[in-house]
């Protein structure tokens, strides 16, 4: 414990310095990046080198903190830069002085999400700590503004942190009861092969799923104890006085596990990691008035990767998860439109089939993709996926080739002739809201947005640089003659 304070310690002094001393500077924000991202590597290797169970692992709560302390980093150096040139996300969150350091220091320590997170910004630290943050606005009836107790302006918290509680131990209680029978050993044990494929597939699924009951239950305990304090606060409801107490929700456990599609299913899990790594890493590396491509999606992908660590079974689980999204966005956009209506885009009657079979795959295939992620080993890895005969790696493969044959352009031919019988040829392929929302580019979870246009882009830019390089070699050449 006395090593993983002076790591705490160690992150938050070189954080604070650099935005002390950097503050102005144009690269503060990258500098103190790097360095947090560089302390968490050097502690990732350090646990892989001396892997012990009974010692306890700072690394997890280190995650947490380098999210914190970046988007610190990078709110002091938004806090010199003119409002005019910020988005709306960065101005809410803009640090224009220094925070002292005893304050800068609670902010580090704050407890009820030290060793899990849930990370949040300083600035929403500070108005908790004010108590600005409970200012309730004029257009709320006084009648219904939420009730406190005595003088305090913190609305009573007691009842919804109390029922995050009993659901956060009803989550590890499930966890205690399954982890006996699901564990990731159990994939590569000789028991398990001797399973029909059917059992050992159903097996494979409980163990991730066992895994995330661990997740949903800590994360949910940490959100109680953050609404107990009174950071959860999230605004009243003008018109009926509800008080909203998801402000560090990082989990929807029950969007997760129905999930149809690979999108919904990523951005139901961790969601804070997912909003750190989108302003931190894919809005940062884009230039101002350019939207976000190739170089975007790779940074973030690869700092999430680095994030988590440096086992093999991480890098498995990522690649084959981006292969994934892309499959499932080729199968929802040349698929799913033959089971709605191509005008109203009304379900027709087999959709709910649709629906039941895009559950199943999505759930499989990612219990499947995941299992490195608790396997870690490369060789355990390996092992496991083999035992199931490899299904998910066969199956993308073979949709990937599916969707670059003469079938993706037939297809889209085939949808929009069901558009020109509804008199629909002038408009174009009509997009559901649904659609369009789960089509968006931008990375969720490290996880390239779009896959195929991020790859056409670098493939673009790759001939751009070649063509350009000819061009000044010829025109240098001619120069050096005409010397000659």
């Amino acid at each position: 414990m006395w090593d993983g304070l002076r790591t705490i310690l160690i992150s938050s002094a070189g954080a604070y310095a650099i935005a002390k001393f950097l503050r102005g500077s144009p690269y503060m924000g990258w500098v103190g990046f790097v360095f947090l991202m560089g302390h968490l590597s050097i502690n990732q290797i350090a646990r892989m080198r001396a892997p012990d169970p009974h010692a306890v692992d700072i690394t997890g709560a280190q995650m947490v903190l380098v999210m914190k302390l970046s988007s610190f980093c990078w709110n002091v150096a938004d806090g010199a830069i003119p409002e005019a040139d910020l988005s709306d996300s960065q101005r809410d969150r803009r640090l224009t002085e220094l925070p002292g350091l005893l304050d800068f220091l609670g902010y580090v320590f704050f407890f009820p999400s030290l060793f899990a997170g849930p990370a949040f910004d300083f600035a929403e630290y500070r108005r908790w700590l004010d108590l600005s943050m409970f200012d309730v606005p004029a257009t709320v009836d006084p009648a219904k503004k939420p009730p406190t107790r005595r003088k305090r302006k913190i609305p009573r918290s007691g009842t919804p942190a109390m029922k995050k509680l009993a659901v956060g131990l009803l989550w590890i209680f499930i966890y205690v009861q399954l982890s006996a029978h699901f564990y990731p050993e159990v994939l590569t044990e000789p028991t398990y092969k001797q399973h029909g494929f059917l059992q050992r597939v159903l097996t494979l699924h409980m163990v991730p799923l066992t895994a995330r009951t661990k997740y949903y239950g800590v994360w949910t305990l940490t959100e109680g104890a953050c609404i107990l304090a009174g950071l959860g606060y999230n605004g009243v409801d003008p018109s009926t006085g509800q008080v909203s107490w998801d402000r560090l929700v990082n989990i929807h456990p029950l969007n997760l596990e129905l999930a149809q599609n690979t999108r919904a299913y990523l951005e139901n899990w961790n969601v804070n990691t997912n909003r750190w790594l989108r302003n931190c890493v894919y809005l940062r590396v884009t230039p101002k008035g350019k939207k976000p491509g190739f170089r975007a999606s790779m940074a973030t992908f690869t700092t999430s990767a680095i994030w988590h660590g440096f086992y093999p079974g991480y890098y498995m689980s990522f690649i084959l998860a981006s292969l994934v999204q892309t499959v499932a966005k080729n199968f929802r956009r040349y698929f799913r439109p033959f089971f709605l209506h191509p005008r109203t885009q009304a379900p027709l009657p087999a959709k709910p089939y649709y629906d039941a079979f895009s559950w199943l795959v999505t759930q499989f295939t990612f219990s499947f993709a995941t299992v490195p992620f608790l396997v870690l080993s490369l060789h355990g890895s390996l092992a496991a996926w083999a035992n199931l005969y490899f299904y998910a790696v066969i199956g993308t493969l073979a949709s990937l080739v599916f969707f670059a044959s003469p079938a993706k352009p037939a297809l889209k031919r085939k949808l929009e002739e069901r558009a020109a019988e509804e008199g629909e040829r002038g408009e174009g392929l009509h997009k559901s809201r649904s659609v369009e929302s789960l089509n968006g580019t931008e990375p969720v979870y490290g996880m390239p947005g779009d896959a195929e246009r991020d790859w056409d882009e670098a493939v673009g830019e790759i001939r751009a640089g070649v063509k350009a390089r000819k061009g000044g070699f010829g025109k240098g050449k001619g120069v050096k003659g005409m010397k000659g």
